[in-house]
């Protein structure tokens, strides 16, 4: 594997969570952009329009063509930014920083594991995604339970999920090195990439982050 494939990953992966950390911060502090967003459907419809372009990118960034890519991309972190609006309304401004750091950290650690282990991960991708799964569903019965413990065990192997996926995808990325287009390569990498940093944020404010009054 070319490892200067890997600066143009992570530079669109930088891009893509300043892009979504942005987005976000300016909707709560513009107050049109807030009633929009919040006062309507169009928090709903972003969160659509979000898996839409997930799914897209992920089946068609084989074929698509580097450009397409690049606004696919590009428009997703717009996107998840409408979503992640809500943190900043949710939690401290102070924690969802800690969280970015946190994350960055741990994703540091794993990405590392995953470009230097002998080891084969491939095969742990099928369990990764039944628990993940398993995960995705036990959130959707919790939000009727509201069960704190239970949604802080969930938090908790949603985290390691997603550490996981992240040695997982960086390996992957060497596996299809000439398969895909080097331009499509890197933003695929930073779109998988991103997902798991992502995610990742969401459960350390879950687990850590302090509720604004």
């Amino acid at each position: 594997m070319k490892k200067s494939i890997y600066p143009k990953i992570f530079l669109w992966l930088f891009l893509g969570l300043v892009i979504t950390f942005f987005t976000g911060l300016y909707v709560v502090t513009n107050q049109s952009a807030r009633s929009m967003i919040f006062e309507g459907n169009l928090y709903w419809i972003a969160i659509l329009v979000e898996l839409g372009l997930a799914i897209f990118l992920s089946v068609r960034i084989h074929k698509m063509k580097a450009s397409t890519a690049t606004i696919c991309y590009i428009s997703y972190s717009v996107f998840s930014g409408f979503s992640f609006s809500s943190l900043f309304i949710v939690y401290k401004l102070e924690s969802i920083l800690l969280a970015f750091l946190g994350a960055a950290i741990l994703f540091l650690i794993f990405a590392l594991i995953g470009f230097y282990t002998k080891l084969d991960l491939s095969k742990i991708g099928s369990y990764l995604f039944m628990i993940l799964l398993g995960v995705i569903i036990c959130s959707i019965i919790n939000l009727f339970l509201g069960n704190e413990l239970f949604d802080t065990v969930i938090s908790c192997i949603s985290i390691t999920v997603f550490l996981g996926y992240i040695a997982y995808d960086i390996q992957t990325i060497q596996r299809i090195e000439g398969e895909v287009p080097e331009d499509n390569l890197a933003i695929y990498g930073a779109f998988q990439l991103y997902l798991d940093f992502i995610n990742i944020i969401y459960d350390l404010l879950n687990l850590f982050g302090k509720s604004n009054d």
